[in-house]
């Protein structure tokens, strides 16, 4: 019973007219960044976290933000099938068999498969994340400053292992994120460090301007340095309605995709990316027509959108129940809960009831809402996409600018966003990843206040962190992480998949 009235509240919450337009709102604006290549739903919601200050009720902007992030994995399918140009890296399997159904005249089908495997994948993933979030915040009340320190140690080494390319580069991205992180007053005594005399780092470094440097500004130099000329589908969409044949032939993908993406979708990393990847693999060993994919399979199009847009909506677990980023757009929503004055973590679930089961019911009505609107929305998003790049980047810029500078009033942050945006840039230059740099700056000052606190209840034995069996199990578990990693096995396929999302 505790379940049923759990979700009434949600559904109480997220069913307000002013919740229900800012959840419109996300999955508009998800939508449509899904569908413009070259911005992504990262640096959007970085470029977003200002204005959720100002919206006043921290769940209204929760919604919105949540809205954003899984309708770019569904907006980001649109351009895969349409242009063969994937909006967001999970939807990058979703190019290889989808353009070639557009092609063959089959683009309706298309585009109705993902609409219908992500509502399917989004519904039972809403699903799971109710029945799984309470009992993983209770076991987390019972953690203590070992535990929480451990546990923040295989979120990050988990983010190394789930990261693409050099092994060696994610874990210089974590390392320097930590350093980031160290900067500011000491967590204990409160004595100023790492400032190299700069005033205004007395304070710690502002989260909202690196986000906004490192995934906005940092990907607009990118995308001006080599703007790809698109290639638009131009005749008319049609044939929206899938065949009977079809819905059979999708059935099993999707529920394969959905079970697959939802586990994925937990670990720290990049679980969607690598849960739609997976899934193609999956579905081209069981079908027994595996010389059809890459020529337009229709389970090529159905299991990697199910499993990408699953994994999107679970990797809401770990930071509703743990406080702990899942990937970088958690981080940024851990960011956003901060800003609302909201401390991330177990106690959501007991302080916060109708935040945590509101935010729970509102993906079930974003997903409803994404398959409602953004079918007979598709002739828009087609014209949007023959908008030059050259011409959206100043008006993001500005909006970068304004939100980044509103959140404080201090021209410090801006010249942080613009330090932080040209060494986004060259980190890409270099294929360095910035996700795990920004996991690292998130869980830094809180893997440090636990590690510290643990050893003041300890009197200083750094044994406490083996003998107490939980955190024990929990560093076992990332020595195992990290030892896979190093195989030269694994190294070579994490360097083939970052080739293939390039």
């Amino acid at each position: 019973m505790d379940l049923l009235d759990n979700l009434a509240l949600g559904f109480a919450t997220a069913s307000t007219l002013t919740n229900i337009g800012f959840c419109l709102i996300g999955v508009l604006l998800g939508t449509l960044i899904g569908v413009l290549p070259g911005i992504g739903a990262t640096a959007t919601i970085a470029m977003l976290l200002p204005i959720t200050f100002q919206v006043g009720d921290p769940v209204s902007s929760l919604i919105m933000l949540a809205g954003i992030y899984y309708g770019a994995q569904y907006g980001g399918s649109t351009t895969a099938i349409l242009i063969n140009m994937p909006g967001e890296s999970s939807s990058a399997v979703t190019a290889i068999d989808g353009y070639q159904m557009a092609r063959n005249g089959r683009a309706g089908v298309a585009l109705a498969t993902a609409a219908i495997g992500s509502f399917v994948a989004g519904t039972i993933a809403t699903v799971l994340i109710a029945l799984f979030a309470p009992p993983l915040t209770s076991i987390a009340l019972k953690f203590g400053s070992a535990e929480y320190c451990s546990l923040m140690i295989v979120g990050l080494v988990m983010s190394v292992a789930l990261a693409h390319g050099s092994v060696v580069k994610a874990i210089a991205m974590v390392v320097l994120g930590l350093l980031l992180g160290l900067v500011g007053q000491d967590v204990i005594s409160g004595a100023s460090r790492l400032n190299f005399g700069f005033t205004q780092l007395g304070d710690q470094l502002n989260f909202v301007a690196i986000a906004v440097g490192l995934f906005g500004i940092a990907e607009i130099l990118r995308n001006l340095e080599d703007e790809r000329t698109r290639q638009v589908l131009m005749t008319k969409v049609t044939g929206l309605m899938p065949t009977r044949d079809d819905f059979r032939r999708m059935a099993a993908p999707i529920l394969r995709g959905t079970a697959l993406g939802s586990a994925l979708g937990i670990l720290p990393g990049n679980g969607a990316v690598l849960a739609a990847f997976a899934s193609y693999s999956i579905e081209k060993r069981v079908s027994d027509k595996p010389e059809e994919f890459g020529k337009g399979a229709l389970a090529g199009v159905a299991g990697p959108e199910s499993a990408n847009n699953a994994g999107a909506q679970t990797s809401f677990i770990p930071m509703l129940t743990l406080g702990i980023p899942a990937n970088p757009v958690m981080a940024l929503m851990i960011g956003a809960m901060i800003i609302q004055g909201i401390v991330p973590g177990p106690n959501v679930a007991s302080e916060q009831p109708a935040l945590f089961w509101g935010l729970i019911a509102s993906m079930w009505i974003g997903n409803l809402l994404l398959i409602v609107l953004n079918l007979p929305l598709i002739g828009l998003w087609v014209r949007l996409l023959r908008v030059p790049y050259y011409m959206l980047f100043p008006t993001i810029m500005a909006f970068c600018s304004i939100g980044v500078y509103s959140v404080n009033s201090n021209v410090w942050d801006l010249y942080v966003v613009a330090f932080f945006g040209v060494l986004g840039y060259f980190l890409l230059k270099l294929r360095c990843e910035p996700a795990p740099l920004l996991l690292g700056f998130v869980l830094g000052p809180l893997l440090e206040e636990n590690l510290r606190r643990a050893m003041i209840l300890a009197r200083g034995d750094p044994t406490t962190f083996v003998t107490r069996p939980i955190s024990a199990v929990l560093l076992l578990l990332a020595a195992a992480v990290l030892v896979v990693v190093f195989l030269p096995s694994v190294r070579k396929k994490r360097e083939e998949v970052f080739v293939e999302e390039d």
